[in-house]
């Protein structure tokens, strides 16, 4: 095996995570098994949601497939339907995907190195559930045989299961009565999927706060108070980690 040019004799090379490993992806995939029907669930309730929203199935299937964000796809939609001023729901999505930001650069350690075209469609088919997994098995960017095929084992699944639902809801939407209340059902699949994730203090605070200003602020126009709570409640999960961290440097 052969080191790259500057990495230290003795320690695996970078890109020795990028070798196709099919153990590793199905590691991946097994990982996140048991997440892929609350996505498909929550794609079937977006999908129907799109159509109920006034978009045509083109429209709807577009932009299923070119956003893959449902919750900034649910965020916009009352806004399209109001027919909001363009800025308000460009900056209503872009808000609500500032998670992807963070995701970003939890991942860019790990795979920084890899060309910017790989980057670019891997950061289009992840997904909060895949990431969160992959870092829960690599939390360090350590050099690790088969990191990009558990990767993708988790972001392939988690892509084809939401697409899969929000098409079916799609073309369900028409047919679906309201008062199924399948926007209901979504949130319990949505929920059920994130809740244990919230593995530590700073997160589970960010979401009591970002859920207590969504209430209070829930009367604003153009929904903005989604915004103000996703900015509220981001900024309080930093502030928290951030404080903890220093606390546990200095008993340390």
């Amino acid at each position: 095996m052969s080191v790259n040019a500057g990495e230290p004799a003795g320690q695996l090379p970078v890109t020795i995570g990028d070798t196709p490993d099919r153990d590793a992806f199905r590691d991946g995939f097994k990982t996140g098994l048991p997440t892929l029907f609350g996505i498909a669930a929550w794609g079937l309730v977006v999908g129907i949601a799109m159509v109920k929203s006034g978009l045509s199935v083109p429209q709807a299937l577009g932009m299923t497939l070119l956003v893959f964000a449902g919750s900034a796809q649910l965020a916009s939609l009352p806004l399209i339907a109001a027919q909001a001023p363009i800025w308000v729901i460009f900056a209503t999505a872009l808000v609500v995907n500032l998670r992807f930001v963070i995701f970003s650069a939890l991942l860019a350690p790990h795979f920084a190195h890899l060309p910017w075209r790989q980057r670019l469609y891997l950061g289009y088919i992840s997904g909060d559930i895949s990431v969160a997994l992959f870092l829960q098995k690599y939390p360090s960017p350590t050099p690790a045989v088969g990191k990009l095929s558990y990767l993708k084992g988790l972001m392939f699944p988690n892509w084809g299961a939401w697409q899969t639902g929000s098409v079916i809801g799609v073309f369900l939407g028409s047919t679906v009565p309201a008062e199924w209340g399948l926007g209901f059902a979504g949130t319990l699949a949505i929920l059920c999927i994130m809740v244990p994730l919230m593995i530590n203090r700073a997160a589970l605070c960010g979401v009591l706060v970002a859920g207590t200003v969504s209430v209070l602020a829930y009367d604003l126009p153009y929904k903005l108070g989604l915004l103000l709570a996703v900015l509220v409640g981001m900024v309080t999960a930093m502030v928290i980690e951030e404080t903890m961290d220093k606390i546990k440097a200095r008993r340390g």
